[in-house]
């Protein structure tokens, strides 16, 4: 099992925060995203990483070999980050992924034991999702059936009609990831679509309604997690932190 994390985007709407620092090193309570999230992955017993940076990589890169010298970490880089999408990056890693991954979003505090929920999870591909958070119409939301098999996952999904929100975390077997490759190949190469959110992508996979590639809905609400794109969001994970649990 590996672990895709994408962190190649300006984030301009944390700017000034940004400015000299990106996202995923940003200090929330004394350690910045990305330790987090390394911490949480590995945790959980996964140690082979493939990185996507663009802005400000050498920052990036510099603070994981400095502290996580002792796991397996591949890099590429995202020349073109701040003209293209995540879904950019992700169909980036097509030719390093090995076998089944999980795919996190650089810019999320959260509680180790969702990585954790998620791979106890018996299906071999699924989301975590929120099923108690306030739901507004920038979050992508996650509608599913009684075998919580997800039926949408996008922002226009009408909030009367989810379950959820999707937080940035994944599961995905190797099938279904050559599945998603093929698709990013398309839109890339033929297309030229390289500014998409990867959930469209996703939400191409669920609508073949094939039983092989089903993706599950895993309810993950009971533990903390919080996503940040604005100041606002990351003095609410500062928050969070200090008068909230979170492993």
């Amino acid at each position: 099992m590996q672990a895709i994390i994408l962190a190649a985007g300006l984030a301009k709407r944390l700017r000034p925060l940004t400015d000299t620092t990106p996202k995923c090193l940003l200090d929330v309570c004394g350690k910045n995203l990305l330790h987090r999230t390394m911490e949480n992955v590995i945790k959980n017993g996964i140690n082979d990483f493939i990185f996507v940076t663009g802005y400000r990589e050498n920052m990036i890169k510099d603070y994981l070999n400095k502290n996580f010298m002792d796991v397996n970490m591949k890099f590429l880089t995202n020349t073109d980050y701040s003209n293209n999408n995540n879904s950019y990056s992700l169909w980036m890693t097509k030719d390093f992924v090995k076998d089944g991954f999980i795919l996190l979003d650089s810019d999320i505090v959260f509680d180790s034991r969702i990585i954790k929920k998620l791979l106890a999870d018996p299906n071999e591909n699924a989301a975590a999702v929120n099923t108690a958070v306030k739901l507004d119409d920038e979050q992508i939301k996650v509608t599913v059936d009684s075998n919580n098999r997800i039926l949408r996952m996008a922002k226009d999904v009408p909030i009367h009609e989810a379950i959820g929100e999707s937080i940035g975390i994944e599961k995905f077997s190797k099938s279904l990831g050559n599945e998603i490759f093929k698709i990013l190949d398309r839109k890339v190469l033929k297309d030229n679509n390289v500014n998409e959110f990867y959930e469209k992508t996703f939400e191409d996979i669920i609508e073949r309604n094939d039983p092989r590639n089903s993706i599950y809905s895993v309810d993950v609400s009971e533990y903390e997690s919080v996503e940040i794109d604005t100041v606002d969001d990351y003095k609410k994970a500062q928050n969070e932190l200090k008068h909230k649990h979170i492993e």
